[in-house]
C-alpha cells in the first residue's frame, strides 16, 4: 500500500472529472490517496471577463504567481508518488501550481519524489510542460510520467470553442463546431492509468526510474504545433516583461497595453498561426525528418504507442 498525493486546480471542472477518473482504480486497488485541491488567496474567476483574462497573462509567463491558501497537509507529509493535474494559461502552467511548485511547502513535498504530470487544455500544452520539468527539477523532483489530454475539436475550431467556453462559460456546439473541451469518452479512459499506476505502485515501480505509463497513448504530439508554439512563446516573453513595466495585475495603469496585446494575440490567432500550420503542411516532405525528431522528444517519456491498452481499458 502506498501513499499518494494528488494536487490539482481545476476552474471548469474538466480537469477535476479527469483526477478522479485515475484516482478511483488506484483507491480500488488499496492506495492512500490524499487529494490537494489548490485554492488561491484571490479568487480567479470563471468564466473570465476579456479584461481579467488577458490580466493574468503577463505573471503566468513570468511565473510570477500569488500567494495560495495553506495547504491541508504538512509540508514535510511523506508521499510515494506526487501527481501534479494542471491547466495551461498562455503555453505556461496556470498560476496556481506554478505557486505550489515555488512555495517551500510544494518543493519540500516534492523533493526527491517521482512525479506524474496530468493536463488537461486545448491542444497547446508543451511549452507548460517544458516549464513544469524545470519547476519539478528545481524542486528535487523526479519526472516519471506525463499524460495530455487535449479538446476534441480540430485545432482551428478550437480557436473559437475555447475562447467561447473561458470568456462566456458555454461549451455547448456551436457554428457547426464539436462542444468545447475534453470529449467525455476521453475523461471516462482515464481511468486506465489509475490502473496502470495501481499496478506499478504494487509493484514498486516509482522507484525503478521508469516511466510506468508507457503503452497508454498518454502522450501525442502535433509537432507542428511544437514550432508555432515556439514562435508564439518568444513573443509572449517580450509583451509579459513590457506590460509588467506598467504595473502590477489589477493596476489600471496597465490595462491600454493589455487592450493592444489583446488585439495582437486575436491577429496572430486569425493569421500567423494557421500561416505557419500551412506552411509546414507545405514543406513537410522537407520537414519529415525534424518533426519526427521533434515528435520523439517531446512525448517523452510516457510516449504515443498503445501496445498496453487492451491490458488496461475496460
Amino acid at each position: 500500500m502506498k501513499n499518494i498525493l494528488v494536487v490539482n486546480f481545476s476552474q471548469t471542472g474538466q480537469l477535476s472529472a479527469i483526477t478522479e477518473q485515475m484516482i478511483g482504480p488506484l483507491r480500488a486497488a488499496g492506495h492512500r490517496v490524499h487529494l490537494e485541491t489548490l485554492v488561491p488567496q484571490a479568487a480567479f474567476p470563471f468564466p473570465w471577463s476579456l479584461v481579467d483574462f488577458v490580466d493574468v497573462f503577463p505573471e503566468s509567463v513570468q511565473l510570477d504567481a500569488p500567494p495560495l491558501e495553506p495547504l491541508g497537509i504538512p509540508a514535510d507529509a511523506d508521499f510515494d508518488l506526487i501527481i501534479l493535474a494542471y491547466q495551461v494559461w498562455f503555453l505556461s502552467p496556470g498560476l496556481p501550481m506554478t505557486a505550489f511548485l515555488r512555495s517551500p511547502e510544494g518543493r519540500c513535498l516534492i523533493a526527491g519524489k517521482p512525479v506524474v504530470t496530468v493536463v488537461a487544455c486545448r491542444n497547446m500544452w508543451l511549452s507548460a510542460q517544458q516549464t513544469m520539468q524545470r519547476l519539478i527539477a528545481e524542486a528535487g523532483g523526479q519526472l516519471r510520467d506525463h499524460i495530455a489530454f487535449t479538446d476534441q475539436g480540430p485545432a482551428l475550431a478550437t480557436f473559437i470553442t475555447t475562447p467561447r467556453w473561458v470568456l462566456t462559460g458555454k461549451r455547448d456546439r456551436f457554428l457547426g463546431l464539436p462542444p468545447a473541451g475534453v470529449a467525455p469518452e476521453a475523461i471516462r479512459g482515464a481511468s486506465r492509468f489509475g490502473r496502470a499506476l495501481g499496478d506499478a505502485l504494487t509493484q514498486d515501480g516509482e522507484k525503478s526510474g521508469q516511466a510506468m505509463l508507457t503503452g497508454l497513448r498518454a502522450c501525442s504530439v502535433n509537432p507542428r504545433l511544437a514550432i508555432s508554439e515556439r514562435a508564439g512563446m518568444r513573443a509572449f516573453r517580450v509583451w509579459s516583461k513590457l506590460i509588467r513595466c506598467f504595473g502590477q495585475r489589477g493596476q489600471w495603469r496597465r490595462r491600454p497595453l493589455l487592450l493592444v496585446f489583446a488585439i495582437y494575440l486575436i491577429a496572430m490567432v486569425l493569421t500567423v498561426v494557421p500561416t505557419s500550420l500551412l506552411l509546414q503542411w507545405l514543406l513537410s516532405p522537407l520537414l519529415k525528418p525534424r518533426l519526427a525528431r521533434l515528435r520523439a522528444e517531446l512525448e517523452r517519456p510516457s510516449g504515443s504507442q498503445d501496445h498496453n491498452l487492451q491490458k488496461y481499458e475496460q
